[in-house]
């Protein structure tokens, strides 16, 4: 069909679960353009894409992955996304900066769930998308249709079949397109070759010609007219059709091929350069503001030496090396090909670039000649952290040089949260999963030469009393010259779940002198942070009713210290009990595995408060529940586990409840050892 050159360099995002073969089809498509002259394999650790020691090691991407190629005198610029459940953040920032996104998925019915949340986000934030079935030369019996039926069930948009497989036996050999009617066998790493189409094929090619036809009818009144009339539409308005409807997030357009043996290939790139929309469309998708020269963070890098890179698309204008932007100066300006750069002196609207040392910038912000513009409210919001490890250096020299290490980390990944436990004094790093943070890990040891371990964070258990006592304490010490000497009596009683601590002076006739009487609190809330069980002690009383004073010997410490001596010997008198903390989980699953996170909840000691229907989301169930926190640390594992990977949580805490028993004796005696480590 004729096309019209576009001048503008475009973007396109490759997205899709684990393995589905994204970081293949890069190379296959690099190779086809002429980016690089060797294909690179995954196995092998030699692509473009998965070029970091963490990426290499995993046989993954961990991190999205910049390439460039020219296709027909246009340039692509290609996002190699993390396919990982658990790098999610890193993907959704990638697709907010593309023109539109290629959805690589294997052809599978049974994993056609795997793709519902990646349907989703690119569907809530109208990003044109295509569907590139990977793989078709491992089909076997299963058909194409029934493939594409699986995964429009987990779509909003009608997917509409651009090419049909011509089969040889079990194998596809082939396809044809249902636009041109053209048939192509496929030529191993090769480009495919136009052939006749075989006779068997001429009924399954025409019904699915006009279902391709009726799908973009829904959106073309002309169109629908002529199918009416029996009137055969012409190529090119199809094309045009198409290029519209993919524009306006309307159709998912579908796509064969194999990445591994490049078959399908150049017909994609094809699609991309035909029917791919402008920078200005996703510009104004966005609301970018008109006017100037303006730049789009999409993701953060640090490089221990080399200093920090913001990876950008520019939207408007022309950004050139050295010009102010978002009030910084760009200190270097790069085209990325993998990890390796190629410097600049300017780059147009369209272009994706590396920006030298911009400080100030974050993940996110628009940046323009006139300010930096923050970060828009139609940015995608950080992920909660839904699992955690506790974490220190194996070299005790280096726990100052580990916060500043992962602060820079946070920088480059907004879905890490480290924080200090004030209940347990762990510093514990939050992430969305084991691999996520392990791979964290790996990176504070390769770029920062930190090493660190780290093991399941330690529950923040209280405890509290059930009954109450009065005693009296006696401090008395004699050293030569002034002593020390103070006596109290105090009443101890439980308060309500929830009521923290509080302290009552009842104390008449002055025998304890005014000046005194805070230190005898300040000595009661010392001792308030390890109880008889070990743990802080929470929800009780204390009233001062008397007590006795030395107007030489008396102080304030002398208070403080028989204060926390009357703590330490009532509150075993008073029933301690342990409290576990509790609480309100919010489980969202596909509504096929409701029943398997039932069994789940109630297999962790939770309690099921019902279920219902995902708002939002067609075919899925939110299940609430009142959970222990100790259950919680590893639930996204065997939640994912249960759910293909797909499964989420949220949580907040609800409230503490008395845990008694073996647990309750496990617990203790754990809380005892790590004290006595210390």
């Amino acid at each position: 069909m004729p096309h019209t050159q576009i001048q503008t360099a475009r973007c396109a995002a490759l997205v899709g679960p684990y393995l589905s073969g994204k970081t293949t089809l890069l190379e296959s498509l690099l190779t086809a353009t002429g980016a690089v002259t060797r294909k690179g394999s995954v196995r092998d650790g030699n692509t473009v894409g998965d070029s970091s020691p963490e990426a290499k090691a995993r046989q993954m991407s961990v991190e999205v992955n910049l390439a460039t190629a020219e296709y027909l005198g246009e340039r692509w610029h290609f996002l190699d996304c993390p396919g990982s459940v658990e790098l999610v953040c890193e993907t959704q920032a990638a697709l907010m900066a593309c023109d539109v996104a290629v959805i690589v998925a294997e052809p599978s019915a049974e994993r056609a769930v795997l793709l519902a949340p990646l349907f989703k986000f690119l569907d809530d934030n109208e990003i044109p998308h295509i569907l590139f079935i990977n793989k078709v030369d491992t089909l076997g019996d299963l058909r194409v249709r029934e493939v594409v039926q699986a995964y429009q069930a987990v779509s909003s948009r009608p997917l509409v079949l651009r090419e049909v497989p011509i089969r040889e036996g079990d194998r596809i050999t082939g396809y044809v397109d249902l636009v041109s009617e053209r048939a192509y066998h496929f030529n191993p790493h090769k480009p495919s070759e136009l052939v006749q189409m075989p006779d068997s094929m001429k009924d399954r090619e025409s019904e699915a010609r006009q279902e391709m036809l009726e799908a973009l009818a829904d959106f073309d009144d002309g169109l629908l007219e002529q199918l009416l009339e029996d009137v055969k539409p012409d190529p090119g308005q199809v094309y045009e059709d198409f290029a519209r409807d993919l524009a306006s997030d309307l159709i998912v357009p579908v796509f064969l091929g194999s990445a591994e043996n490049d078959g399908g290939i150049r017909r994609l790139l094809k699609a991309l350069r035909h029917e791919g929309p402008e920078v200005t469309a996703a510009a104004g998708r966005l609301m970018i503001p008109d006017g100037g020269t303006v730049a789009q963070v999409f993701k953060t890098f640090l490089a221990p030496h080399a200093g920090k890179l913001s990876f950008a698309r520019v939207w408007r204008g022309t950004v050139t090396d050295g010009m102010t932007l978002g009030g910084e100066r760009v200190s270097g300006l790069y085209r990325m090909m993998g990890h390796d750069q190629q410097k600049l002196t300017q780059a147009a609207a369209g272009e994706v670039v590396a920006l030298g040392r911009m400080e100030k910038a974050a993940t996110g912000e628009v940046l323009t000649d006139k300010g930096n513009l923050g970060r828009p409210e139609t940015w995608p919001e950080v992920p909660a952290p839904v699992f955690g490890l506790a974490i220190h250096a194996e070299n005790r020299n280096d726990e100052v040089k580990l916060t500043g290490a992962i602060q820079k980390l946070i920088e480059e990944d907004p879905s890490l949260r480290f924080e200090q436990s004030a209940d347990t004094g762990e510093m514990v790093l939050w992430g969305q999963g084991d691999i996520h943070l392990q791979i964290t890990m790996e990176r504070l040891r390769s770029k920062y030469n930190v090493a660190v371990k780290g093991k399941p964070p330690q529950v923040p258990f209280k405890e509290t009393i059930r009954k109450g006592t009065e005693h009296h304490a006696r401090f008395k010490r004699q050293t030569g010259g002034h002593g020390q000497f103070a006596d109290i009596q105090v009443q101890v009683a439980p308060l309500p779940r929830g009521s923290g601590f509080q302290f009552k002076d009842a104390v008449v006739g002055g025998v304890v002198p005014r000046n005194f009487i805070p230190a005898v609190e300040a000595g009661i809330r010392d001792s308030m942070g390890i109880g008889p069980l070990g743990f802080p002690v929470v929800d009780f009383a204390v009233t001062l009713i008397g007590g006795q004073y030395h107007a030489v010997d008396s102080s304030e410490m002398a208070f403080k210290t028989v204060a926390r001596q009357a703590m330490q010997e009532s509150l075993p008198k008073c029933e301690p009990v342990l409290l576990e903390p509790i609480l309100s989980v919010s489980i969202a699953v596909p509504s096929e595995f409701t029943p398997k996170v039932q069994r789940l909840v109630s297999g962790r000691r939770g309690q099921i408060l019902g279920y219902d229907a995902r708002p939002g989301w067609q075919g899925w169930d939110e299940v609430k529940a009142y959970m222990p926190q100790a259950e919680i640390h590893d639930l996204i594992v065997e939640l994912r586990s249960l759910s293909l990977g797909v499964g989420t949580f949220t949580y907040s805490f609800e409230r503490l409840q008395e845990l008694t028993g073996k647990m309750a004796d496990k617990a203790v005696e754990q809380r005892r050892e790590a004290l006595a480590a210390q």
